[in-house]
């Protein structure tokens, strides 16, 4: 077990089970009849590998309640996109309310796609590969390249796979401005998760 993981009691301990167990529920609701099936595994795919690493590294590294309760955002939001594709999400509350043209549910998940910033700056300062400051500037950027990699990422598989398949994966919804909207949503998620981790004692412990 990580010497510098941080020890907690109670309830605070199974945290990260807890966390578990929702997003597993929320994979197997998924599953059952999704709108595209094609779809569903081209968006649960890098959702189930994320997972599956937080899992395998539970016991070499344990970031924090607050990291874990982050990254489980993502995790939950993309897996409920999965099921509706994310255009067709009942979001229409939110849109109705603030009169939106378009439903803007995507641009929520790609927010949270920021939130994993904190966990990379955690990661950094807590292994002491970087002082904290150094650490959140990797985090920032860090979710700027994987924001990036992933928008060329769904351009090939709108491409390749065209047809309803490939629009619905593209999410853009007659958006010519989605891509780099996107990115700029899972940029300014970084920079609130930075800005929580930069209020937050896991980046004192190891200095």
């Amino acid at each position: 077990m990580d010497a510098t993981a941080p020890v907690y009691s109670g309830w605070q301990a199974r945290v990260p089970q807890f966390l578990a167990i929702i997003i597993v529920a929320t994979m197997v609701w998924s599953y059952i009849n999704p709108a595209d099936v094609t779809v569903w595994w081209a968006e649960m795919i890098p959702i189930m590998a994320i997972f599956a690493g937080l899992i395998a590294t539970y016991r070499a590294f344990r970031f924090s309640n607050t990291a874990y309760v982050l990254m489980s955002v993502l995790l939950i939001m993309h897996t409920i996109g999965a099921h509706y594709t994310f255009a067709n999400v009942p979001f229409d509350w939110v849109t109705n309310t603030f009169d939106f043209e378009r439903n803007h549910y995507d641009r929520i998940a790609h927010f949270s796609v920021g939130f994993y910033a904190y966990a990379a700056a955690e990661l950094l300062v807590r292994k002491q590969w970087a002082r904290p400051v150094t650490a959140m500037f990797f985090g920032l950027f860090f979710i700027m390249a994987v924001a990036a990699a992933y928008e060329i990422i769904e351009w090939q598989f709108a491409v390749i796979e065209g047809g309803d398949a490939g629009i619905e994966f593209l999410g853009s919804q007659g958006d010519v401005w989605d891509a780099q909207k996107d990115m700029l949503a899972d940029t300014l998620g970084a920079v609130v998760a930075l800005v929580l981790f930069a209020f937050s004692r896991s980046h004192r412990r190891s200095y």
